[in-house]
C-alpha cells in the first residue's frame, strides 16, 4: 500500500469522525448510516453479475443508549485505526477485539468479536475503504499459490522477488492478507485452476499439473478468505487468465464457486474488488459422478434444501447449472474430489482435469 492510499484512508476516518463533530455543531443528534446487511437487502446485479447491497439503510444513532454505545464504539475504532495507520502498524480482527479491553470507557469496549467484526464492516461501507487499508488482518487463511508466475511482495524488511516455483517448496506461496502489495512481474501461466481442498491441491503438485499445463494453482481452503478472491481477480484483471473453479461435487462447494464469481452476501460491498464473474466452474459435475461412476454419499435434507434453493439463485439460474442441479436431485448423490482417486492418483491430472479444460476451451 503506498503512502498516498495510507493517507487517503486515514483522512477518510478523520472525516468520519468529524461528521459526527458537525452533527454536535448543528445541534443534531449524532448518526451513521449504512446498507442494512440482510438477505433481502441483497441484489443480484445482472450487469456486472455480482451481488451488491439494496437500496435500504440502517441508521446507528444516539437517540437511544444502544445506539449512542454503537457510535462510541466507533469513534474509539476510528481513533484506533487512525493512530495505527499513522504508526505505520497493523493488526488482526481479534486483536482489535481484545485491544477494546484497555480502552478508557468501558461501553467503548467489545462485548463479542462479532461485533467488532460488524464495526470494521460498517466503517468499510461509509468510508469505502478496505479494512486491507486500514491495515487490519483477519488471522491466517493459509491459502497458497503455486505456478509459473514472479512476483514482487512488499513486507515490512523491504521487497523481495518471489517465482511461485522455483523460490518455493512444496508448500507453495502463502497469499498475504492484502493482495494489493503484490506486484506481478512475468508469467508463464496458461489459466488458472482455483481448488478447494488441501488434500487436491497437493495431489495436483505432486503430479507437476501446474508445470506440465502451465497453470497457476490457487488453494481456496473451502470457503475462500477475501485475500484469495481478490489475488485471483487480480491474477484474471491484469494477466488476462482464465479461471477455473474445482470443487468437492455438493450444494456447499458449488456455492464456494459462487463467491469466487460472483461475490457473497456477507462482502457484497466489496463485490466489484473480489468477485470475478468471468470464472468457470470445472467440477465435479453431477454428471462427472455417474459418468465415471465415482464414490458417493447420498444427499442429506439440508443438501437436498440447498440444492432447490440454489435452483431459485440468480447465480444459478443457467441452463448448465439447472441441468446439474436437477440431475444431482434426481440421482440423490454427492461425491468429493478426491473420489476422482478411486480410478488411481494420477487419473484427475491425466484424464479427468485435461478432457475438462478441453471442453471448456481452456486449453
Amino acid at each position: 500500500m503506498s503512502a498516498d492510499n495510507e493517507a487517503e484512508a486515514q483522512e477518510k476516518l478523520v472525516d468520519l469522525a468529524a461528521e459526527f463533530y458537525d452533527q454536535f455543531q448543528r445541534g443534531e443528534i449524532p448518526e451513521m448510516s449504512v446498507p442494512t446487511r440482510t438477505k433481502s437487502n441483497i441484489v443480484f446485479d445482472e450487469e456486472e453479475d455480482v451481488w451488491v447491497y439494496g437500496e435500504r439503510e440502517s441508521t446507528r444513532s444516539a437517540n437511544s443508549v444502544r445506539g449512542a454505545r454503537k457510535l462510541l464504539k466507533a469513534v474509539y475504532t476510528i481513533d484506533f485505526l487512525a493512530e495505527q495507520l499513522d504508526q505505520d502498524r497493523s493488526s488482526t480482527l481479534r486483536e482489535l477485539y481484545y485491544l477494546s479491553e484497555s480502552w478508557d470507557v468501558e461501553e467503548a469496549q467489545f462485548n463479542s468479536q462479532d461485533e467488532s467484526n460488524q464495526l470494521i464492516e460498517d466503517l468499510e461501507i461509509v468510508s469505502e475503504v478496505t479494512r486491507e487499508d486500514f491495515h487490519m488482518r483477519p488471522e491466517e487463511s493459509g491459502a497458497k499459490v503455486m505456478g509459473p508466475l514472479l512476483l514482487r511482495e512488499q513486507t515490512n524488511r523491504g521487497d523481495r522477488e518471489i517465482h511461485c516455483q522455483d523460490d518455493v517448496g512444496q508448500g507453495g506461496y502463502q497469499i498475504p492478507n492484502n493482495p494489493d502489495t503484490i506486484e506481478f512481474l512475468d508469467n508463464d501461466a496458461d489459466f488458472v485452476l482455483c481448488v478447494e481442498t488441501g488434500g487436491m491441491r497437493d495431489r495436483l503438485v505432486e503430479n507437476g499439473f501446474d508445470d506440465e499445463y502451465d497453470a497457476i494453482v490457487v488453494h481456496l481452503g473451502g470457503q475462500p478468505a477475501r485475500a484469495t478472491r481478490r489475488l485471483t481477480k487480480r491474477l484474471h484483471d491484469e494477466l488476462g487468465l482464465p479461471v477455473t473453479v474445482f470443487t468437492d461435487g455438493d450444494p456447499w462447494s458449488y456455492r464456494i464457486y459462487g463467491s469466487v464469481a460472483y461475490g457473497s452476501i456477507k462482502s457484497a460491498h466489496l463485490s466489484e474488488y473480489l468477485a470475478t464473474p468471468e470464472a468457470t466452474f470445472i467440477g465435479i459435475q453431477p454428471e462427472d459422478i455417474v459418468e465415471y461412476d465415482l464414490p458417493t454419499d447420498p444427499l442429506s435434507d439440508s443438501d437436498v434444501n440447498a440444492l432447490e434453493s440454489e435452483l431459485e439463485d440468480p447465480r444459478f439460474q443457467t441452463d448448465y447449472w439447472e441441468e446439474q442441479i436437477e440431475l444431482q436431485l434426481d440421482i440423490d448423490k454427492k461425491s468429493e474430489q478426491q473420489s476422482l482417486a478411486s480410478h488411481g492418483l494420477d487419473f484427475v491430472t491425466e484424464t479427468y482435469l485435461p478432457e475438462r479444460l478441453d471442453e471448456m476451451g481452456v486449453v
